[in-house]
């Protein structure tokens, strides 16, 4: 396959998936104030979770590609961090007063991954606590945002007023869901084929390149919700997606398809998913992730690429 017609699936899936996010974003909405939840929390949940990336770790994990499965892991989790929050907060800054325990949930996720890479393998009894975390911190999200405002706006007020169908705002929302999946999976395919093409160094694959791929939508999830006023989504999003990569993801990998750990992994890609983590905790215990904290993340990741090409 060409370089062109490679680029061409590229932009027409990120095109189908900027459309998507907006009308997932209206399903969410309308989702929270039917249930009377909060947007963070619907975002969390439903945003956040990632077939593909589940998907791809499992079967990396069942054909014993142990970079690869831990790659979508922390690899996916730090692009995330770095990339989707960094590159969103460059086009459009987040503005979004989270309560300092939800912050202490999305600082601590990494630190209790760190579980699974005790052992040279990852430990199935590991992955039944990560499942265990996961649920706890998910119940305690939902529960914790229930009528709580992060944001205060004339379009939240009339959202609020609206009554709306719980049907028509779950059919929407998980169209969007669904839209949002098929325009990632052209992204990640477009993307991986030139890749392939240019011939991208194969030491790269696991940890770096594979994850970024899969996690491309990432950026419109964030940056679209807060280009629409809805800054609360794009941090649910950001909360839920890292819950469901470090507890949730690794913890079903742990469990079903145990790997094995690669030292680099251990001493090198988890501290740093914790210390971006961190550095992206203060940026939101500010309430603020302006330009300047995106080009901070962006630089992080880019001495993360830097770093596994010349430890590599």
């Amino acid at each position: 396959m060409s370089v062109l017609v490679a680029l061409g699936l590229f932009l027409v899936g990120a095109a189908l998936a900027v459309w998507a996010t907006e009308r997932l974003l209206e399903g969410l909405v309308r989702l929270a104030t039917a249930l009377r939840l909060s947007a963070f929390a619907v975002g969390a949940v439903l945003s956040g979770f990632e077939a593909e990336n589940i998907a791809v770790g499992l079967a990396a994990g069942g054909n014993k590609a142990a970079a690869l499965a831990l790659g979508t892991v922390f690899g996916g989790a730090i692009f995330l961090v770095c990339v989707a929050l960094g590159l969103g907060a460059l086009l459009f800054p987040l503005d979004v007063q989270l309560p300092r325990s939800f912050l202490l949930v999305f600082a601590a996720s990494p630190v209790v991954a760190g579980l699974a890479l005790l052992g040279p393998v990852t430990p199935r009894w590991s992955g039944a606590i990560l499942l265990m975390a996961f649920g706890c911190a998910i119940v305690y999200l939902i529960r914790a945002s229930r009528d709580r405002q992060f944001l205060r706006s004339h379009e939240v007020d009339e959202a609020q007023e609206e009554q709306h169908s719980l049907g028509a705002a779950i059919a929407l929302t998980v169209a969007g869901i669904a839209v949002v999946s098929v325009g990632g999976e052209l992204v990640a395919q477009g993307a991986s084929r030139i890749v392939d093409t240019l011939h991208v160094p194969a030491l790269l694959m696991g940890m770096v390149v594979t994850p970024a791929i899969i996690e491309l939508e990432e950026v419109i999830r964030q940056a679209v919700p807060a280009k629409e006023g809805r800054p609360d989504v794009s941090a649910g999003n950001l909360v839920g997606t890292l819950l469901y990569f470090v507890l949730f993801n690794l913890g079903l990998i742990a469990l079903l398809t145990p790997v094995r750990v690669d030292p680099l992994v251990r001493e090198f890609d988890w501290p740093f998913l914790i210390a971006v983590t961190w550095l992206a905790t203060l940026f939101l215990w500010r309430g603020r992730v302006g330009r300047g904290a995106g080009v901070i993340l962006l630089a992080a990741y880019g001495t993360y690429i830097l770093a596994h090409v010349l430890v590599r």
